[in-house]
């Protein structure tokens, strides 16, 4: 190589270099998930998470209560809780059963979305505050501190008929 082309590439390498540690600095230490919290304010979720690179995914299809047949036939009415506090810990028993199934916990959970159907208790509108005593026995806790980024809407219905919540998360296991 001429003198020219060890130049370029001693220029070429120090810019590769100089980007590298720029990325280095904007994202998370490898291994590590980052959750940002909401500047002042102690609300249970997280503003946003960031997770490194190489981080194995798993996309946790929604949730429902689980079903329990009242009576015993098949066309019986189902029961999924007397209301969104209790189908809210229900759903996220189930959740956890299934992550731990999959060698995860509530802890790895980055990013959840919650559909609230109106509650005909409360004059068809979701039920946030029950949604959230049922929640926050599972996040934001002493036992498990880790908050994940979330959206919570309320939808016209859901497939199974009573359901009033379902959750769908993704959960991060980092290397």
């Amino acid at each position: 190589m001429t003198k020219t082309h060890w130049m370029r590439f001693g220029l070429i390498s120090a810019l590769a270099s100089f980007v590298l540690c720029v990325v280095r600095a904007q994202t998370p230490a490898i291994g590590m998930i980052q959750r940002i919290p909401i500047p002042n304010s102690d609300f249970p979720i997280s503003l946003g998470v960031w997770v490194p690179a190489g981080s194995d995914t798993l996309y946790l299809s929604g949730s429902i209560a689980p079903q329990s047949n009242t009576t015993g036939l098949k066309d019986s009415t189902r029961s999924y809780g007397t209301d969104t506090e209790a189908q809210t810990v229900a759903v996220l028993e189930q959740i956890a059963k299934s992550l731990d199934a999959q060698k995860l916990s509530l802890g790895n959970v980055v990013m959840m979305h919650a559909y609230l159907v109106g509650d005909p208790s409360k004059g068809d509108k979701m039920d946030f505050s029950g949604f959230m005593a049922g929640y926050t026995r599972f996040f934001g806790s002493k036992d498990q501190p880790n908050k994940p980024a979330r959206t919570t809407v309320q939808v016209a219905a859901l497939a199974a008929p009573g359901a009033l919540v379902e959750i769908e998360v993704i959960a991060v296991r980092p290397h």
